[in-house]
């Protein structure tokens, strides 16, 4: 653990980023799938579990700052896997089939498993000013980006 609390910026941001992704990483990997696999698998999962496919691309495409193609490719992947069909209530719209839940909820027990380990012994109230803090910091980017 540090010994001197960094001022918070950019840099130390992206490197709790990176190495938290690192970790979801190398579970997916574990699991054949790829981070924007499982970004648009979290996505569908939050939409309950059916989504439409443009929404889908939006969601993720916002979310991870990525062109469509990549998004749309993910999907491609995901579907080819059998992890993503089409709903047959409503065709432009996606679900998971049962493998797909299944590779969500193995994944995301994983996950909080590491969680648990990076958050243990942080106290609540320095969560919830890194969670404001973070919150604010990509409101303004997200501002930023949509006046570019």
């Amino acid at each position: 653990m540090t010994t001197t609390a960094p001022t918070v910026n950019g840099r130390v941001i992206a490197l709790a980023h990176y190495a938290g992704r690192a970790l979801v990483e190398g579970v997916m990997t574990h699991h054949g799938a790829t981070f924007h696999q499982s970004v648009t698998l979290r996505a569908v999962v939050t939409a309950g579990e059916s989504i439409g496919r443009d929404e889908l691309i939006g969601d993720v495409t916002g979310s991870l700052k990525t062109d469509e193609s990549v998004v749309r490719g993910a999907i491609e992947e995901l579907t080819a896997a059998k992890l993503l069909e089409e709903d047959p209530a409503q065709a432009s719209r996606l679900r998971l089939t049962a493998a797909g839940r299944e590779l969500c909820e193995s994944t995301a027990a994983e996950t909080a498993e590491i969680s648990a380990r990076l958050y243990a012994g942080i106290p609540a109230e320095d969560l919830a000013t890194a969670g404001h803090v973070l919150a604010l910091v990509t409101e303004r980017a997200n501002a930023e980006l949509a006046g570019a």
